[in-house]
């Protein structure tokens, strides 16, 4: 059969997500009478190739459509020798950590995740001050600096609400670490910068959210953006659990008393995560 190579355009997408897509994308081959051979993605550009055994391209259209609905802007028939000449393979890569596995069983992320929420302070001021074109330039600082450390401690980002993050981790080590990481170089920033500073309020919690459509819902949820909307700007507020599966690894946790949150029947605990350094 004749071998095809097909370019999807793909804005804000991860490495991780376009991996869970083509093995939604492996689970439907036989369907169409196609064999996937591999695939690549320039996450700079926000372009993924396919490369494609089929019949006919018109059936590599019709896979990707019933798979994710993610339509190629082009596909061209290529000779397999030229393609691993120039990119090198023509087999599959290993699958990043968490993606799903070929056989589609284990979800994209484990049940038990840690959720984080962020928020800078101010945002809506910020803008009215500093005009459109600073204040834009501003965002884009502080969404550098998330985004740069998010991708450092494995973080995955699952919304980006404008003025914060939502964003999921597989480990509350790796949450911490990088809820620190952020505040001391949000903290460097506001030196070199005191007339423009940016001040970051981060919550987290723990628990099985109900993923779909790679968004995550349900308490665990709604209990960590309570516990955002409770920090000051520039603190950590922590659920016991996160505190207590750190337990031994070297961060310091101050016990802040109970607060009560709309739609929670009981007053949750919460902990502030020490970060400045002495």
């Amino acid at each position: 059969m004749p071998i095809y190579m097909d370019r999807h355009t793909m804005e804000n997408a991860t490495a991780k997500a376009v991996a869970d897509a083509h093995t939604k994308d492996l689970k439907l081959q036989e369907k169409y009478g196609v064999k996937l051979l591999t695939y690549w993605f320039d996450e700079q550009r926000g372009s993924a190739f396919c490369l494609v055994d089929a019949p006919e391209k018109d059936r590599v259209s019709a896979l990707h459509a019933d798979a994710h609905g993610s339509i190629p802007n082009k596909i061209i028939e290529v000779d397999t020798e030229t393609v691993e000449a120039f990119l090198g393979r023509i087999e599959d890569p290993a699958p990043p950590e968490g993606s799903v596995p070929a056989d589609g069983d284990t979800p994209v992320d484990p049940a038990f995740r840690v959720v984080m929420f962020t928020d800078m302070k101010d945002s809506t001021a910020i803008t009215t001050e500093l005009g459109d074109a600073e204040a834009l330039f501003h965002f884009r600082t502080h969404n550098s600096i998330s985004r740069d450390l998010l991708k450092q401690h494995n973080g995955r980002e699952i919304q980006h609400t404008g003025d914060g993050f939502m964003v999921s981790f597989t480990s509350a080590t790796h949450a911490v670490t990088c809820a620190v990481a952020m505040q001391r170089a949000f903290a460097a920033h506001n030196q070199r910068h005191p007339d423009t500073p940016i001040n970051v309020r981060i919550g987290m919690c723990a628990g099985e959210p109900v993923e779909e459509d790679q968004r995550l819902f349900g308490s665990t949820v709604q209990l960590t953006a309570r516990i955002c909307s409770t920090c000051q700007p520039d603190q950590i507020l922590v659920a016991p659990v996160i505190r207590d599966l750190c337990m031994g690894k070297q961060f310091s946790f101050v016990d802040k008393g109970e607060t009560p949150f709309k739609g929670f029947a009981e007053p949750q605990r919460l902990f502030e995560v020490q970060w400045r350094e002495d």
